[in-house]
């Protein structure tokens, strides 16, 4: 029997190569939108020989397996989202966190009637300062 991330990679038509488990144990399971640089670094802490090479071209067969979204945050700026799930974004303009906002948070009409465009999917991309959480009373 194959371990988790294994068995995930190879039903998804990728060969489970050592340096691969290593990217997926991170990238697969974090909570954050990494760049491929911050994905090296961090798989670099359990699998030191990992060449940055071999981290962007697995991220990028992980796109394009359908495991990880690559989102265009600012322009030259690409992260990486494991949530697979229809979903938006916020991000806060002073710490540069990105969050996931549920898809039914925001309301986007009229899809539909955008004429000579044949749309198959979209992403809202919300961008501004969080606001400090109240406290409960």
């Amino acid at each position: 029997m194959l371990p988790p991330d294994a068995a995930r990679l190879e039903k998804h038509g990728i060969r489970a190569t050592a340096q691969r488990l290593a990217i997926a144990e991170f990238v697969l399971h974090t909570d954050e939108h990494p760049s491929a640089d911050e994905v090296w670094d961090a798989v670099r802490v359990s699998f030191p020989v990992v060449s940055r090479a071999t981290v962007y071209n697995t991220l990028n067969l992980f796109v394009d397996h359908g495991l990880l979204q690559a989102l265009v945050v600012t322009e030259g700026r690409v992260v990486f989202d494991p949530n697979m799930h229809k979903h938006h974004h916020f991000i806060d303009e002073e710490s540069g966190e990105i969050l996931d906002l549920p898809w039914e948070a925001l309301e986007v009409g009229r899809i539909d009637r955008l004429e000579g465009f044949d749309v198959r999917d979209y992403q809202v991309l919300v961008r501004g300062t969080r606001r400090p959480k109240r406290a409960r009373r």
